[in-house]
C-alpha cells in the first residue's frame, strides 16, 4: 500500500499547499513586492489568496525559518562594522541596528525605538549570542556617542568585550552604509509598518533573505526549490563549516521532532510563537520564557481568549480537559469566561471549570 508523505507539522491545518505558502513568504522577503502585488501574482497562477493571508504567513513562518536556517550559518569575520539606520514604524522613527564584517557578511540586526546606550548594549549582546562560535576582535563605529559608551560598559560586564579594539574610521563604515540599501529599497514598496512586532519580524525576514543571497549558509540558494517533505534525521546537529545535505526551508527542526513529553520545553526564542494543540487551543511561548495555555473561541459573534493555565504547572492532559470543559459550556450556550468569573476563579487559584459528562 502506498504510504502518505509526512508533511511538516507547522503546515498542518492550512488550507493552502506548503509550496504556495513558502513561495509567497520567500518572494515577499526577497523582492520589492507588496502584499497586494503578491496576491495579484498568485491569482495569475490560479491561486486566489488574500493579501492579509500572506501577511499572516510572513508573521507566522519568518521566525521559524530564521531559527532553522541559523543552524547552517557559516561563521563571520572577527572585524565588525556597526551602524544604525532610521526606519518608519507607525509614523514614528525607529532605529535598526545592523552590523557586517569586513567582507560585507551580515552579523546581526536589532530594531529599537531609540538610539540610547541600552539599545546599543542589547544589540551587541544579541550579535555575540548569534555568532557565539567567533567573538569580535575589532569593532568599527560611527560618531554616535551612545554606541561608544555601550561598548565600554560591556567590558565591565563581560570579559569578552575588554579585548575588543574600538575604531572610529569613517571610510571603514562604507561597507555597512552600502549594505543599508537592501533595507531601504525593500521598505520603499511597503505602505507602512503598523506595529513594532510586525516591523521586527519583517526586518528579520529581509535580513534572512539578504544573508542567503550573500551565501552565508552551508548550502546554495539554488537548492532552495528542492522541497523534500520527508524529515531527515541528519539535520538536527548544527553544522557551521562542513558541507551538509541541502535541506529545504521547511525542514523539521529539533523542537518539532521531540517526543510528546518534552516537545513544549523550547529553547529561548526572539519572537512570541504559538504551538497548536487542537480545536483553537495552543501553547503561547514568549521570548522571556513564559509558556501559557490559551483557547481562542467565538461567542455571539465576538472573538475571545480563555486562559487555561501555565506550563509546566498545568500539564497537557489537564489543559485538554479544561479545553473540553470550555467547549461543553459553549455547546450549552454559556460563555466559558463568564462562567469562570461567576465561579470566582482567578489565575492564582486551583479551582476550574467542572468537567461534565
Amino acid at each position: 500500500m502506498t504510504q502518505a508523505i509526512e508533511s511538516d507539522p507547522i503546515y498542518r491545518g492550512r488550507r493552502f499547499q506548503t509550496e504556495t505558502i513558502e513561495l509567497c513568504v520567500r518572494w515577499y522577503i526577497t523582492y520589492r513586492l507588496s502584499y497586494r502585488d503578491l496576491a495579484a501574482m498568485m491569482a495569475e497562477r490560479g491561486v486566489v489568496v488574500s493579501h492579509t493571508t500572506i501577511m499572516r504567513w510572513v508573521l507566522r513562518y519568518v521566525p521559524e525559518y530564521e531559527r532553522r536556517w541559523d543552524r547552517f550559518a557559516r561563521s563571520v569575520n572577527s572585524s565588525w562594522r556597526m551602524d544604525e539606520t532610521a526606519v518608519c514604524v507607525r509614523g514614528g522613527l525607529h532605529y535598526l541596528y545592523r552590523a557586517v564584517d569586513k567582507h560585507g557578511k551580515s552579523v546581526g540586526s536589532l530594531l529599537r525605538a531609540d538610539r540610547s546606550t541600552d539599545a546599543a548594549k542589547e544589540f551587541f549582546r544579541n550579535a555575540l549570542a548569534t555568532n557565539r562560535f567567533r567573538s569580535p576582535t575589532t569593532v568599527n563605529l560611527d560618531g554616535n556617542t551612545a554606541s561608544h559608551q555601550a561598548l565600554r560598559l560591556l567590558g565591565n560586564d563581560d570579559p569578552k568585550w575588554k579585548s575588543v579594539k574600538l575604531r572610529c574610521c569613517r571610510y571603514l563604515n562604507n561597507v555597512i552604509e552600502q549594505d543599508h540599501r537592501a533595507i531601504k529599497r525593500r521598505c520603499a514598496s511597503m505602505l507602512g509598518l503598523k506595529s513594532f512586532k510586525t516591523a521586527a519580524i519583517t526586518f528579520t525576514g529581509i535580513e534572512l533573505a539578504n544573508r542567503i543571497r550573500k551565501g552565508q549558509y552551508s548550502f546554495s540558494l539554488k537548492h532552495l526549490g528542492a522541497r523534500a517533505l520527508a524529515p531527515s534525521s541528519g539535520l538536527d546537529t548544527p553544522q557551521r563549516e562542513s558541507p551538509v545535505a541541502h535541506p529545504p526551508m521547511h525542514q523539521n527542526s529539533r523542537t518539532i521532532s521531540r517526543s510528546k513529553s518534552n516537545r513544549f520545553d523550547l529553547e529561548p526564542i526572539r519572537h512570541a510563537r504559538k504551538i497548536a494543540v487542537g480545536r483553537g487551543s495552543y501553547l503561547l511561548v514568549t521570548p522571556n520564557g513564559g509558556r501559557y495555555w490559551r483557547y481562542n473561541y467565538r461567542f455571539k459573534g465576538k472573538h475571545k481568549t480563555l486562559a487555561l493555565g501555565v506550563h509546566p504547572d498545568v500539564s497537557l492532559d489537564k489543559a485538554r480537559a479544561r479545553h473540553q470543559s470550555a467547549r461543553t459550556f459553549l455547546a450549552d450556550g454559556i460563555d466559558p469566561s463568564t462562567r469562570r468569573r461567576s465561579l470566582g476563579n482567578s489565575a492564582f487559584t486551583l479551582r476550574w471549570l467542572p468537567c461534565r459528562n
